[in-house]
């Protein structure tokens, strides 16, 4: 579908994904919109992950106004491309069988997924994507400008004298020039910016944070006669070797054609030399580019700041890697009496506060400013809720009951003793042990007794019997006959954990039990303990 496509947008991958962010440079790419592919819509997987994603779809750059929007900042959450079912990022493969339509992730997918939440809050947001307009070009149906850019093509040139900036004022660095307001050959301006950070002195004034220079569109210098539009180049490649001589290439794109069909003859590829370890050895080791420059350790007067790269190929004899890995550097930052409160950085968070369930988890920081320059009233000490998984549960049982009476009157016989299940185990809890136990019992020997004792003793026996009968009907404690346990209650909840319950009532007493256990029984069980 190309008649429908303007712009492909194309940018290299933010990795290696174990780089910090300090290392790593976000990836950035350009791309153009117009009148009637105005819809910007992009999709990058989260790796490692089961299949992961974020991104915006069909996102409008067209304003109410009839033109065009200048910035837009949009955090991410993470969606399921629904062709895989881990629930971690490094889960195995589980493929989806048939596979479910894209849907964002939720903070009660699954207990073991990183953005769980057992109270269902918001979910982690991932990433952050800014999108934001470099250049019009072409007709605008609004005569208003919106920006700086459109601002700045209809100021006269003006001559620049040389930086006279007074010791006195702290600027950031100028950012990049922004692109000509210009996208022809006709004259425009472009600009740079910077920060004022500290005023030092109030009495002496600080100069412009702009800084404005006459420009034209791309391809339209003296010495280049191409109307070609091309894009910025990419980033260089990495080094095609790793100790030595060796090649890196970059890569750029055509954004806009000759309006006269002619070929576009400005190179979109481009190779130079790259020297790594000149002095390549069996002990010689293969870095990353320094990173950025962190913080000032200090919000005012004197500090310190640091900055870092990493080993990404160690010496190919074993031995350890010599070159520094961090450099340190003092920084200077405003006086001190303008910041009353000066705190140190968050630590990180302690572990949770148990191995299994609910919990919670701490982290602090300290106040690093003298109590002289005044209160600070900045929590010092953080807290929050943790979830691990759910915590087993043994079985419980009651105590033993009485031992029984023995079954025979005379010589050798048994009696039992029993005990109830008042909890089955869950998640993985200990089973329930027996509940009834037998021993033997004996008595005086059996004599002959004569024919009337012998029937007055089978009759004791047979009532005995069915005494014994009806107390070993169902689950029962000694000297009661209880009626059978009800079905099991309908569950609380459908989901999220409820409860279960079941009864046990008395059916009969015996006046003979002196035994004062005889009560109505209630069994309570979890059920449906999935999340929602």
């Amino acid at each position: 579908q190309s008649d429908e496509v303007l712009t492909v947008i194309k940018a290299k991958a933010q990795w290696p994904a174990w780089q910090p962010l300090n290392v790593r440079a976000a990836p950035s790419a350009e791309f153009s919109v117009d009148r009637t592919r105005h819809l910007m819509s992009f999709l990058t997987m989260m790796g490692p992950s089961p299949d992961w994603n974020v991104g915006l779809s069909a996102e409008d750059l067209c304003t109410k106004e009839c033109g065009w929007v200048q910035k837009l900042v949009q955090d991410l959450i993470p969606w399921d491309a629904g062709t895989d079912s881990g629930v971690t990022y490094e889960s195995p493969n589980r493929p989806t069988i048939p596979q479910e339509k894209i849907r964002p992730l939720t903070s009660l997918d699954h207990p073991q997924s990183p953005f769980y939440d057992p109270e269902g809050g918001s979910i982690t947001q991932v990433a952050r994507v800014v999108i934001e307009r470099i250049a019009r070009k072409g007709e605008q149906c609004n005569i208003v400008p919106d920006n700086v850019d459109d601002i700045v093509a209809d100021l006269a040139p003006e001559e620049k004298d040389e930086d006279d900036t007074p010791e006195t004022c702290i600027y950031s660095n100028w950012s990049p020039w922004s692109a000509c307001s210009s996208s022809t050959c006709d004259k425009g301006k472009r600009m740079r910016q910077r920060m004022l950070k500290a005023q030092l002195d109030l009495s002496v004034p600080c100069p412009d944070t702009q800084d404005f220079q006459p420009c034209m569109g791309p391809g339209c210098s003296d010495e280049d006669g191409s109307t070609c539009t091309m894009s910025e180049w990419i980033t260089w490649s990495p080094c095609s070797i790793s100790c030595g001589m060796g090649m890196r290439s970059r890569e750029r794109y055509v954004k806009q054609f000759p309006e006269d069909g002619s070929v576009c003859t400005l190179p979109t590829e481009e190779t130079e030399k790259c020297t790594v370890n000149e002095e390549c050895s069996s002990s010689s080791c293969l870095m990353t580019e320094w990173g950025e420059w962190d913080e000032c350790s200090a919000t005012c007067g004197m500090g310190m700041k640091k900055r870092h790269r990493m080993v990404k190929m160690s010496p190919a004899d074993g031995s350890m890697c010599k070159a520094e890995t961090s450099q340190t550097e003092k920084c200077m930052m405003p006086e001190c009496h303008t910041i009353p409160c000066l705190l140190s950085p968050w630590s990180e968070w302690s572990d949770c506060s148990v191995t299994c369930g609910k919990g919670m988890r701490t982290r602090q920081r300290m106040l690093k400013s003298l109590a002289e320059l005044g209160d600070c009233n900045e929590e010092l000490e953080q807290v929050e809720k943790c979830m691990l998984p759910e915590c087993p549960t043994d079985c419980e049982l009651t105590e033993w009951s009485q031992w029984s009476e023995c079954n025979k009157s005379c010589g050798k016989g048994h009696m039992i003793r029993t005990r109830m299940i008042q909890m089955e185990p869950q998640f993985g809890g200990a089973p329930c042990p027996e509940t009834v136990q037998r021993k033997k019992c004996r008595l005086r020997k059996c004599r002959n007794p004569s024919i009337q004792k012998l029937r007055w003793r089978e009759a004791r026996e047979s009532r005995r019997s069915e005494q014994m009968r009806e107390e070993s009907d169902g689950e029962q404690f000694p000297g009661c006959r209880m009626r059978p346990w009800t079905a099991w209650s309908e569950c609380t909840k459908l989901c999220g954990g409820g409860i279960q319950e079941r009864y046990m009532t008395v059916k009969k007493r015996f006046k003979s039990s002196q035994f004062t256990s005889c009560k109505d029984k209630k069994e309570i069980r979890a059920c449906n303990v999935h999340p929602c």
